[in-house]
């Protein structure tokens, strides 16, 4: 790797609604608001004795993994402790330097953080390490239960509790910005010196978090925020950069990201529930199984098409169709969204020719109609579509199918609470071979012997009956 180049590459995935951090003034905005390290892990030795030897072994071991694994401190600081001068529990937080105040090991008066920073800026050894958090505006510090500090991490330790060759039980603590890292550097230090560990529980804030401390984490993700003090009412300001913000799941999920979905902790719901499937998928699934044993085989076509699929080559109007169209339709293929679902058959048997008759088809899918009363103006109907292609047309055949699915949706053949078909005239059709489907009293679809027109235009050769019903009045 002789004349490699030795400078650092950051590789960044930056999620395709952040465009705010497409370049690197915006990657620095947001890396501006991280916190100081949040991690802490702790373990106690007990029953140590201490010779000179084994003393300056424990420390010199501190410091290489210092140097080591722990990246000068900037991932992992270790702090060690007597545990018979200080009592527990111990309190790891953060506070502005001003209001940090103890006496540092080795040193023999008090100072406040700020007055430490200034101190050690001449100092040989921790002079390297102020830069860690001395532009932070707090600093980490831990405590013990009578406020006592231990340390203020990862700079220096306080005197109060340093460990001498008379101390029997060592505290251990290790702050961190990966906690990955801090557990690791704590097994190392307590395996290489074990008589006796003891565990120490770390206690993290619950999961259901302050409204400051959500309004902090909204603010890292670069939307300022503030608790208002009405409630849990929090105020956020949507800057320009963040435009993909645009309902209010969009700032809870930014709270989520923040926090760290990995860090929700598991829960039960409160609320008893039973998922079920969507009443008018379940019928569909249903009626799929029967209609294929029914001898069919089912076919899945794309939801648009080209406007002549669905007007011209039917015989009718394009604006008869009440048909969504695509403002800039990349082929003509998919200009409008499908109205009906009679063409995409046809279109199947037209490729499929070569396979031996009768070609017995059907689809049970969504089409999509102009709807004014809809806030998008259109909406979906599932429709049930089927055709028979043969010799002879097979009227018969799709009378029987369309028979065999009353009597799969439970509905008896009589006119009033049944069904029955009527004479129709329509265009796709040809004429007097046309019936309209009534259930109830009401329309519901058509069946009949395709006009031979219609059949050329989608370069058909024989025969061929359909029928097509709307699905939803049978839920």
């Amino acid at each position: 790797a002789s004349g490699a180049s030795d400078i650092i590459l950051y590789k960044i995935d930056v999620p395709a609604n952040r465009y705010d951090l497409l370049c690197l003034e915006g990657l620095v905005r947001g890396l501006q608001t991280a916190a100081v390290r949040p991690f802490a892990v702790a373990a106690v030795l007990r029953n140590i004795t201490f010779t000179q030897e084994r003393y300056d072994s424990f420390i010199e071991l501190q410091e290489k993994l210092h140097q080591n694994i722990c990246r000068k401190r900037s991932l992992v600081a270790i702090g060690t402790h007597d545990l018979d001068t200080i009592s527990g529990p111990f309190t790891y937080t953060a506070k502005a330097p001003g209001d940090i105040c103890f006496r540092p090991l080795n040193q023999t008066k008090e100072y406040t953080a700020t007055q430490l920073m200034s101190l050690y800026k001449t100092d040989s050894h921790l002079r390297h390490y102020l830069h860690i958090i001395e532009d932070k505006p707090v600093y980490p510090v831990i405590y013990d239960s009578n406020g006592i500090v231990l340390s203020m991490p990862p700079i220096i330790n306080g005197d109060h509790s340093k460990i001498t060759l008379k101390t029997k039980n060592v505290f251990i603590e290790c702050t961190a910005t990966d906690v990955t890292k801090a557990k690791i550097v704590l097994d190392m230090m307590v395996t290489m010196f074990t008589v006796s560990v003891q565990h120490c529980f770390v206690l993290c804030p619950p999961d259901s978090e302050s409204t400051e401390k959500i309004a902090q984490l909204l603010t890292r993700m670069c939307l300022r925020s503030r608790a208002t003090g009405v409630g849990d009412e929090i105020e956020v300001e949507i800057p320009p950069t963040r435009s993909d913000v645009i309902h209010a799941c969009d700032i809870m999920e930014d709270a989520a990201v923040a926090y760290g979905f990995n860090n929700i902790t598991r829960t039960t719901p409160r609320t008893y529930t039973v998922a079920h499937q969507f009443p008018l998928n379940k019928l569909t699934e249903l009626l799929r199984q029967d209609l294929a044993a029914a001898g069919f085989t089912e076919a899945l076509n794309f939801a648009l098409c080209s406007q002549e699929d669905i007007a011209d080559k039917l015989g009718k109007k394009i604006s008869e169709t009440k048909a969504a169209h695509i403002s800039n339709p990349k082929t003509a293929e998919f200009q409008v969204a499908r109205t009906t679902l009679l063409p995409g058959l046809l279109k199947t048997i037209a490729a499929n020719r070569k396979m031996p008759l009768p070609l017995k088809l059907f689809e049970i899918s969504d089409v999509v109609l102009q709807d004014e009363t809809k806030d998008v103006g259109a909406r979906n109907s599932r429709r049930f579509c089927a055709v028979y292609y043969n010799k002879s047309p097979g009227f018969e055949v799709i009378h029987g199918l369309l028979d065999r699915t009353m009597q799969l949706l439970d509905v008896k053949s009589a006119r009033g609470e049944g069904y029955h078909i009527q004479a129709a005239d329509d265009p796709t059709f040809f004429p007097g071979r046309c019936a309209e489907i009534f259930v109830q009293g009401k329309s519901v679809g058509r069946l009949g012997v395709l006009h031979p027109d219609v059949i050329n235009r989608f370069e058909l050769t024989m025969p061929c009956s359909a029928l097509e019903m709307d699905v939803e009045p049978f839920l």
